[in-house]
């Protein structure tokens, strides 16, 4: 859809006027756009996000560390059950203040393929269960950013919502060129709000520094800065409308994918207009059934997106939860030419109607730096050729593994995950997780407890969009298999890799034959040192002999303590009745047989 105004120009001209227009926008943005003083935040929010980040503290101290020990274990109560609680409580909490509490709520409902039903099924109403905010204030919203009354720039401007989110709220309007566009307003207030989130978030981060299993492998200030970045992005609707004609231009070479245009001339500072989209919700089964879609091509268009966007374009939508995908009916070859639906007609049924998918909500993107396009694609490579060396390789490359982590036996768990769980579709994937639970944790429980990785901060909304991503293709077909549908995208990007680096492979033949011609400088160099004695070797134990000798050490401690123990006890044994300090024996060998087991 085109602005009539500009149907006489050519395209050069279309073109120079909608870079005019970009600029104009993001001068008049940086002018308007408030700066939020941290001094000034909602005392009684963050108070209150701050302590239910503080009781989900203790329960996991006193739960999953202090509980979970020898003999304390008896006394814990059902995982499960525990979660779920926290879960109903978080809920109702994300639904009373909005903010950055319902993203997160989101993202944790999707993931099915991982999380207990207990816990998504209690989440699961925040996608669509956001309280409206009144016209009143989304009308006076919109007056502020453009300086006049709301029917000077929409004629018709639809009362009720065509959504609510956790930051923003959707209407349908008319144009005065007679076009029906979506309006997309930030709620009043809501960079406080956000700020105040953020702030209780940042506070609950910094506790976890406390954390040595955890502040050891991520780099908990970069994981604050990265998140909080992203996180103001969203505000930004100049830079919203910017990611999504990058987004468009980055994947125009899939006609799978349609991207809504975005309206610069009715677009300001909270204010950001777009075309309208609202096809079938990709969460609607029914309605895709209904129009003769395949599910299972749904899934395996909407996987493949994501893998283009994350393994070639490097551009990444990362907020894909049901409110932001939408799959748009096309016309089936047995219908007449030219037809075309728009959104809200019912497509009749069809059988493989064709079919495109649809984003919106470009405010959450992910750039994936440059450092790690390169492990990625190796990990893609070797996930899809099965070739553990190559996945445990591409965790070296992007820095991924902590230091003395045993590669050898990282491969030997990767094979043993492709041969057990290779061809397993997405619906039974949970199931078989559970049933290899116990085999994996015998036979790798060093790996586990060792826990040899670390967390790359600027990954953690790829990683978001990706663990989104398999909930939503499970929950759209549980017969897709995303083994199958990787294998013909690494063998695409080997391909590449080979053609791409032909040069790279001869600068290196050339590199093989200078240390060649040096070799017998480099040995006559080491065996004069040898004659000297000035020759010196430093040696490490081995992953294996180092772990066992850690083993050792723990067993040795607590047969100290226990052998502490059993003299106290004795001691008391031996006194009872004759010294009146004689119980005192018998509570300090209690505590001593529970200091050496337990610590």
């Amino acid at each position: 859809m085109n602005n009539p105004n500009q149907q006489q120009k050519t395209p050069e001209q279309i073109q120079q006027a909608l870079h005019a227009k970009l600029e104009q926008a993001i001068e008049d943005t940086n002018k308007k756009r408030p700066t939020i003083d941290l001094n000034k935040l909602d005392k009684k929010r963050y108070r209150k996000v701050r302590w239910f980040f503080f009781t989900i503290l203790l329960h996991v101290i006193w739960w999953d560390i202090i509980l979970n020990r020898p003999l304390l274990e008896w006394f814990r109560t059902p995982m499960e059950r525990r979660w779920r609680k926290i879960a109903r409580r978080y809920r109702v909490l994300a639904i009373e203040m909005g903010g950055v509490l319902i993203k997160l709520g989101q993202f944790l409902s999707i993931r099915v393929d991982i999380l207990p039903p207990a816990v998504t099924g209690e989440l699961a109403g925040l996608q669509d269960k956001v309280p409206p905010v009144a016209l009143s204030d989304v009308i006076a919203q919109i007056e502020a950013d453009f300086g006049r009354p709301i029917a000077e720039i929409f004629p018709w401007f639809d009362p009720k919502p065509l959504g609510s989110a956790s930051l923003s709220q959707a209407h349908l309007a008319r144009i005065k060129s007679g076009e029906t566009i979506v309006v997309k307003v930030l709620r009043p207030n809501i960079e406080v709000l956000v700020e105040t989130d953020l702030a209780a978030i940042r506070l609950a981060l910094k506790w976890l520094k406390f954390y040595k299993r955890v502040s050891t492998r991520v780099n908990l200030d970069w994981l604050t800065d990265e998140f909080t970045t992203v996180t103001r992005q969203e505000l930004d609707f100049i830079n919203e409308g910017k990611n999504a004609e990058r987004f468009a231009d980055s994947l125009a070479h899939k006609p799978e994918l349609y991207t809504p245009q975005i309206y610069w001339d009715y677009t300001a500072t909270h204010t950001l207009s777009m075309e309208n989209v609202a096809f079938i919700k990709i969460s609607d089964l029914q309605g895709i059934d209904a129009a003769g879609i395949s599910r299972l091509e749904v899934a395996k268009v909407f996987y493949t997106i994501y893998m283009t966007q994350t393994f070639q374009t490097n551009f990444v939508h990362s907020d894909p939860h049901p409110g932001n995908v939408f799959v748009r009916p096309l016309r089936h070859p047995d219908e007449p030419e030219g037809k075309i639906f728009a959104p809200g007609d019912i497509a009749p049924y069809m059988e493989n109607r064709p079919f495109q998918i649809v984003f919106i909500d470009f405010g959450m993107m992910a750039v994936i730096p440059d450092r790690l396009r390169a492990s990625l694609r190796e990990y893609a490579i070797g996930l899809g050729t099965r070739d553990a060396h190559r996945i445990v390789q591409s965790y070296v490359m992007g820095n991924t593994l902590l230091p003395g982590a045993d590669l050898k036996r990282l491969e030997e768990a990767h094979q043993a995950i492709l041969d057990r769980f290779w061809g397993v579709q997405m619906g039974k994937l949970q199931d078989v997780a559970l049933e290899e639970a116990q085999y994996f944790f015998n036979e790798y429980r060093d790996l586990i407890n060792e826990a040899p990785f670390q967390f790359q901060a600027d990954m953690l909304f790829v990683v978001r969009s990706i663990g989104i991503l398999s909930g939503m293709c499970t929950n759209l077909d549980s017969e897709f298999d995303p083994w199958t549908e990787t294998i013909p995208f690494a063998e695409e990007l080997a391909q590449q890799e080979i053609q791409q680096n032909w040069q790279g492979y001869l600068q290196s033949g050339l590199g093989w034959g200078q240390t060649l011609f040096n070799l017998p400088t480099n040995i006559d160099r080491v065996l004069t040192q040898t004659q000297r004695g000035n020759l010196t070797v430093q040696s490490s134990l081995a992953p294996d002999s180092r772990k066992m000798f850690l083993r050792l050490e723990k067993a040795i401690f607590r047969l100290t303590w226990a052998l502490v123990a059993v003299g106290l006890l004795l001691a008391g044994v031996q006194t009872q009745g004759q010294l009146w300090y004689a119980d005192g024996f018998m509570v300090l060998a209690l505590l001593a047989f529970l200091w050496g087991m337990l610590r």
